[in-house]
């Protein structure tokens, strides 16, 4: 595991919420009956049952005339808000954000899982679907949160929206901390790399199950608009490369499949985040190997990279297993970020004014 220590943090293990187990290692260890990156990432994600969330669904109307839909746990008042992007194709309902949100409200805190369009179940109205480098719509959602939200707000993101959680936090800077502390799980830090893992050998069975779902959306989007992009290239594309070459990058203002990759990728932005900044990369994850991981961020950021987990794996106990390792590593982190961290200025008029 590769770790940077930033200057607030000072603990060997850490403080987690009094709602969940305080006993919990920093470093995931694997089952002993789940080996390997491929059955740590598919086994959560298809075999493990899923918690039962309560969801409240908000639809915003964006700047643009398109609408993006939020799925809202509701905690209790005063009580921190935790915020997840979700991951390629994800949900509210996907294996991750349930157990994050069942947990958060656990621990009678309030979570929110806005859906990057086209993924809450209705198509977006708007001529863009969204994208790794999406750091203007996380920049959106976060503000319009933070400006409705009491309490502290925590920001995590899982995969694609982790990548997108880290762009917008070192491109803002001093600016992202409006978010308490912030968590990118599995986040693909260089697209490339990540990209030509994924369009090679085992690891095809994932592409595959990407585009199923992404080239229905596609051709909907052109019954919408008309010429938008080739309808015969979006149809040969057979990996993520020559998708995102027909669709991602064009419609979202990059020249190319590689222009895309290169300028979204998260790996530029890690030293020059200012807000504490958990990246939780399993080295055996499919969708990213270890050999590409980063080995250096801003002191803000702690690089944690156990050697197993998959890709949004991380399961533990005896079979069919469990998910609740990682809420608690995220949840854990949010509050011992906080529990170090020195006060700003805000919090120190704050207690003089009480004494």
């Amino acid at each position: 595991m590769c770790r940077s220590r930033p200057a607030w943090y000072r603990r060997t293990s850490i403080r987690v919420p009094a709602c969940t187990d305080s006993t919990l290692s920093t470093l995931y260890t694997a089952p002993l009956w789940l080996p390997g990156g491929h059955l740590q990432t598919m086994v959560p994600a298809v075999a493990i049952a899923k918690p039962a969330v309560a969801f409240r669904r908000e639809r915003w109307e964006a700047p643009d005339g398109d609408f993006v839909d939020v799925d809202f746990v509701d905690g209790k008042p005063g009580q921190p808000l935790v915020l997840l992007f979700h991951g390629l194709e994800g949900s509210s309902a996907s294996h991750y954000a349930r157990a994050l949100m069942a947990a958060v409200s656990a621990c009678g805190w309030s979570g929110a899982v806005p859906h990057f369009r086209g993924c809450s179940g209705e198509p977006n109205r708007a001529p863009r679907f969204y994208h790794s480098g999406d750091a203007n719509e996380v920049d959106w959602i976060v503000r319009r949160l933070r400006a409705r939200t009491q309490g502290r707000l925590y920001a995590a993101g899982v995969s694609l929206g982790g990548n997108a959680l880290l762009r917008w936090l070192g491109e803002s800077q001093s600016r992202a901390g409006i978010v308490d502390a912030a968590v990118a799980v599995s986040a693909p830090l260089d697209l490339a790399r990540g990209g030509e893992a994924l369009s090679s050998g085992v690891n095809m069975v994932y592409t595959r199950m990407f585009l199923k779902t992404l080239k229905p959306k596609c051709l909907a989007k052109l019954d919408q608009f008309p010429g938008l992009f080739d309808r015969d290239a979006l149809m040969n594309a057979r990996d993520l490369y020559a998708f995102d070459n027909v669709v991602t990058a064009p419609l979202h203002g990059y020249r190319d499949t590689d222009d895309y990759w290169d300028r979204a990728s998260a790996r530029h932005v890690l030293g020059d985040i200012a807000v504490p900044t958990l990246v939780l990369n399993a080295r055996n994850d499919p969708f990213l190997p270890g050999r590409y991981l980063p080995a250096s961020a801003s002191d803000a950021v702690t690089l944690e990279y156990p050697e197993h987990g998959g890709h949004v794996g991380f399961a533990v106990g005896n079979p069919p297993g469990r998910l609740d390792w990682l809420p608690r590593r995220i949840l854990g982190f949010f509050d011992a970020a906080v529990a170090t961290r020195a006060p700003d200025a805000d919090e120190l008029c704050e207690a003089a004014a009480h004494g």
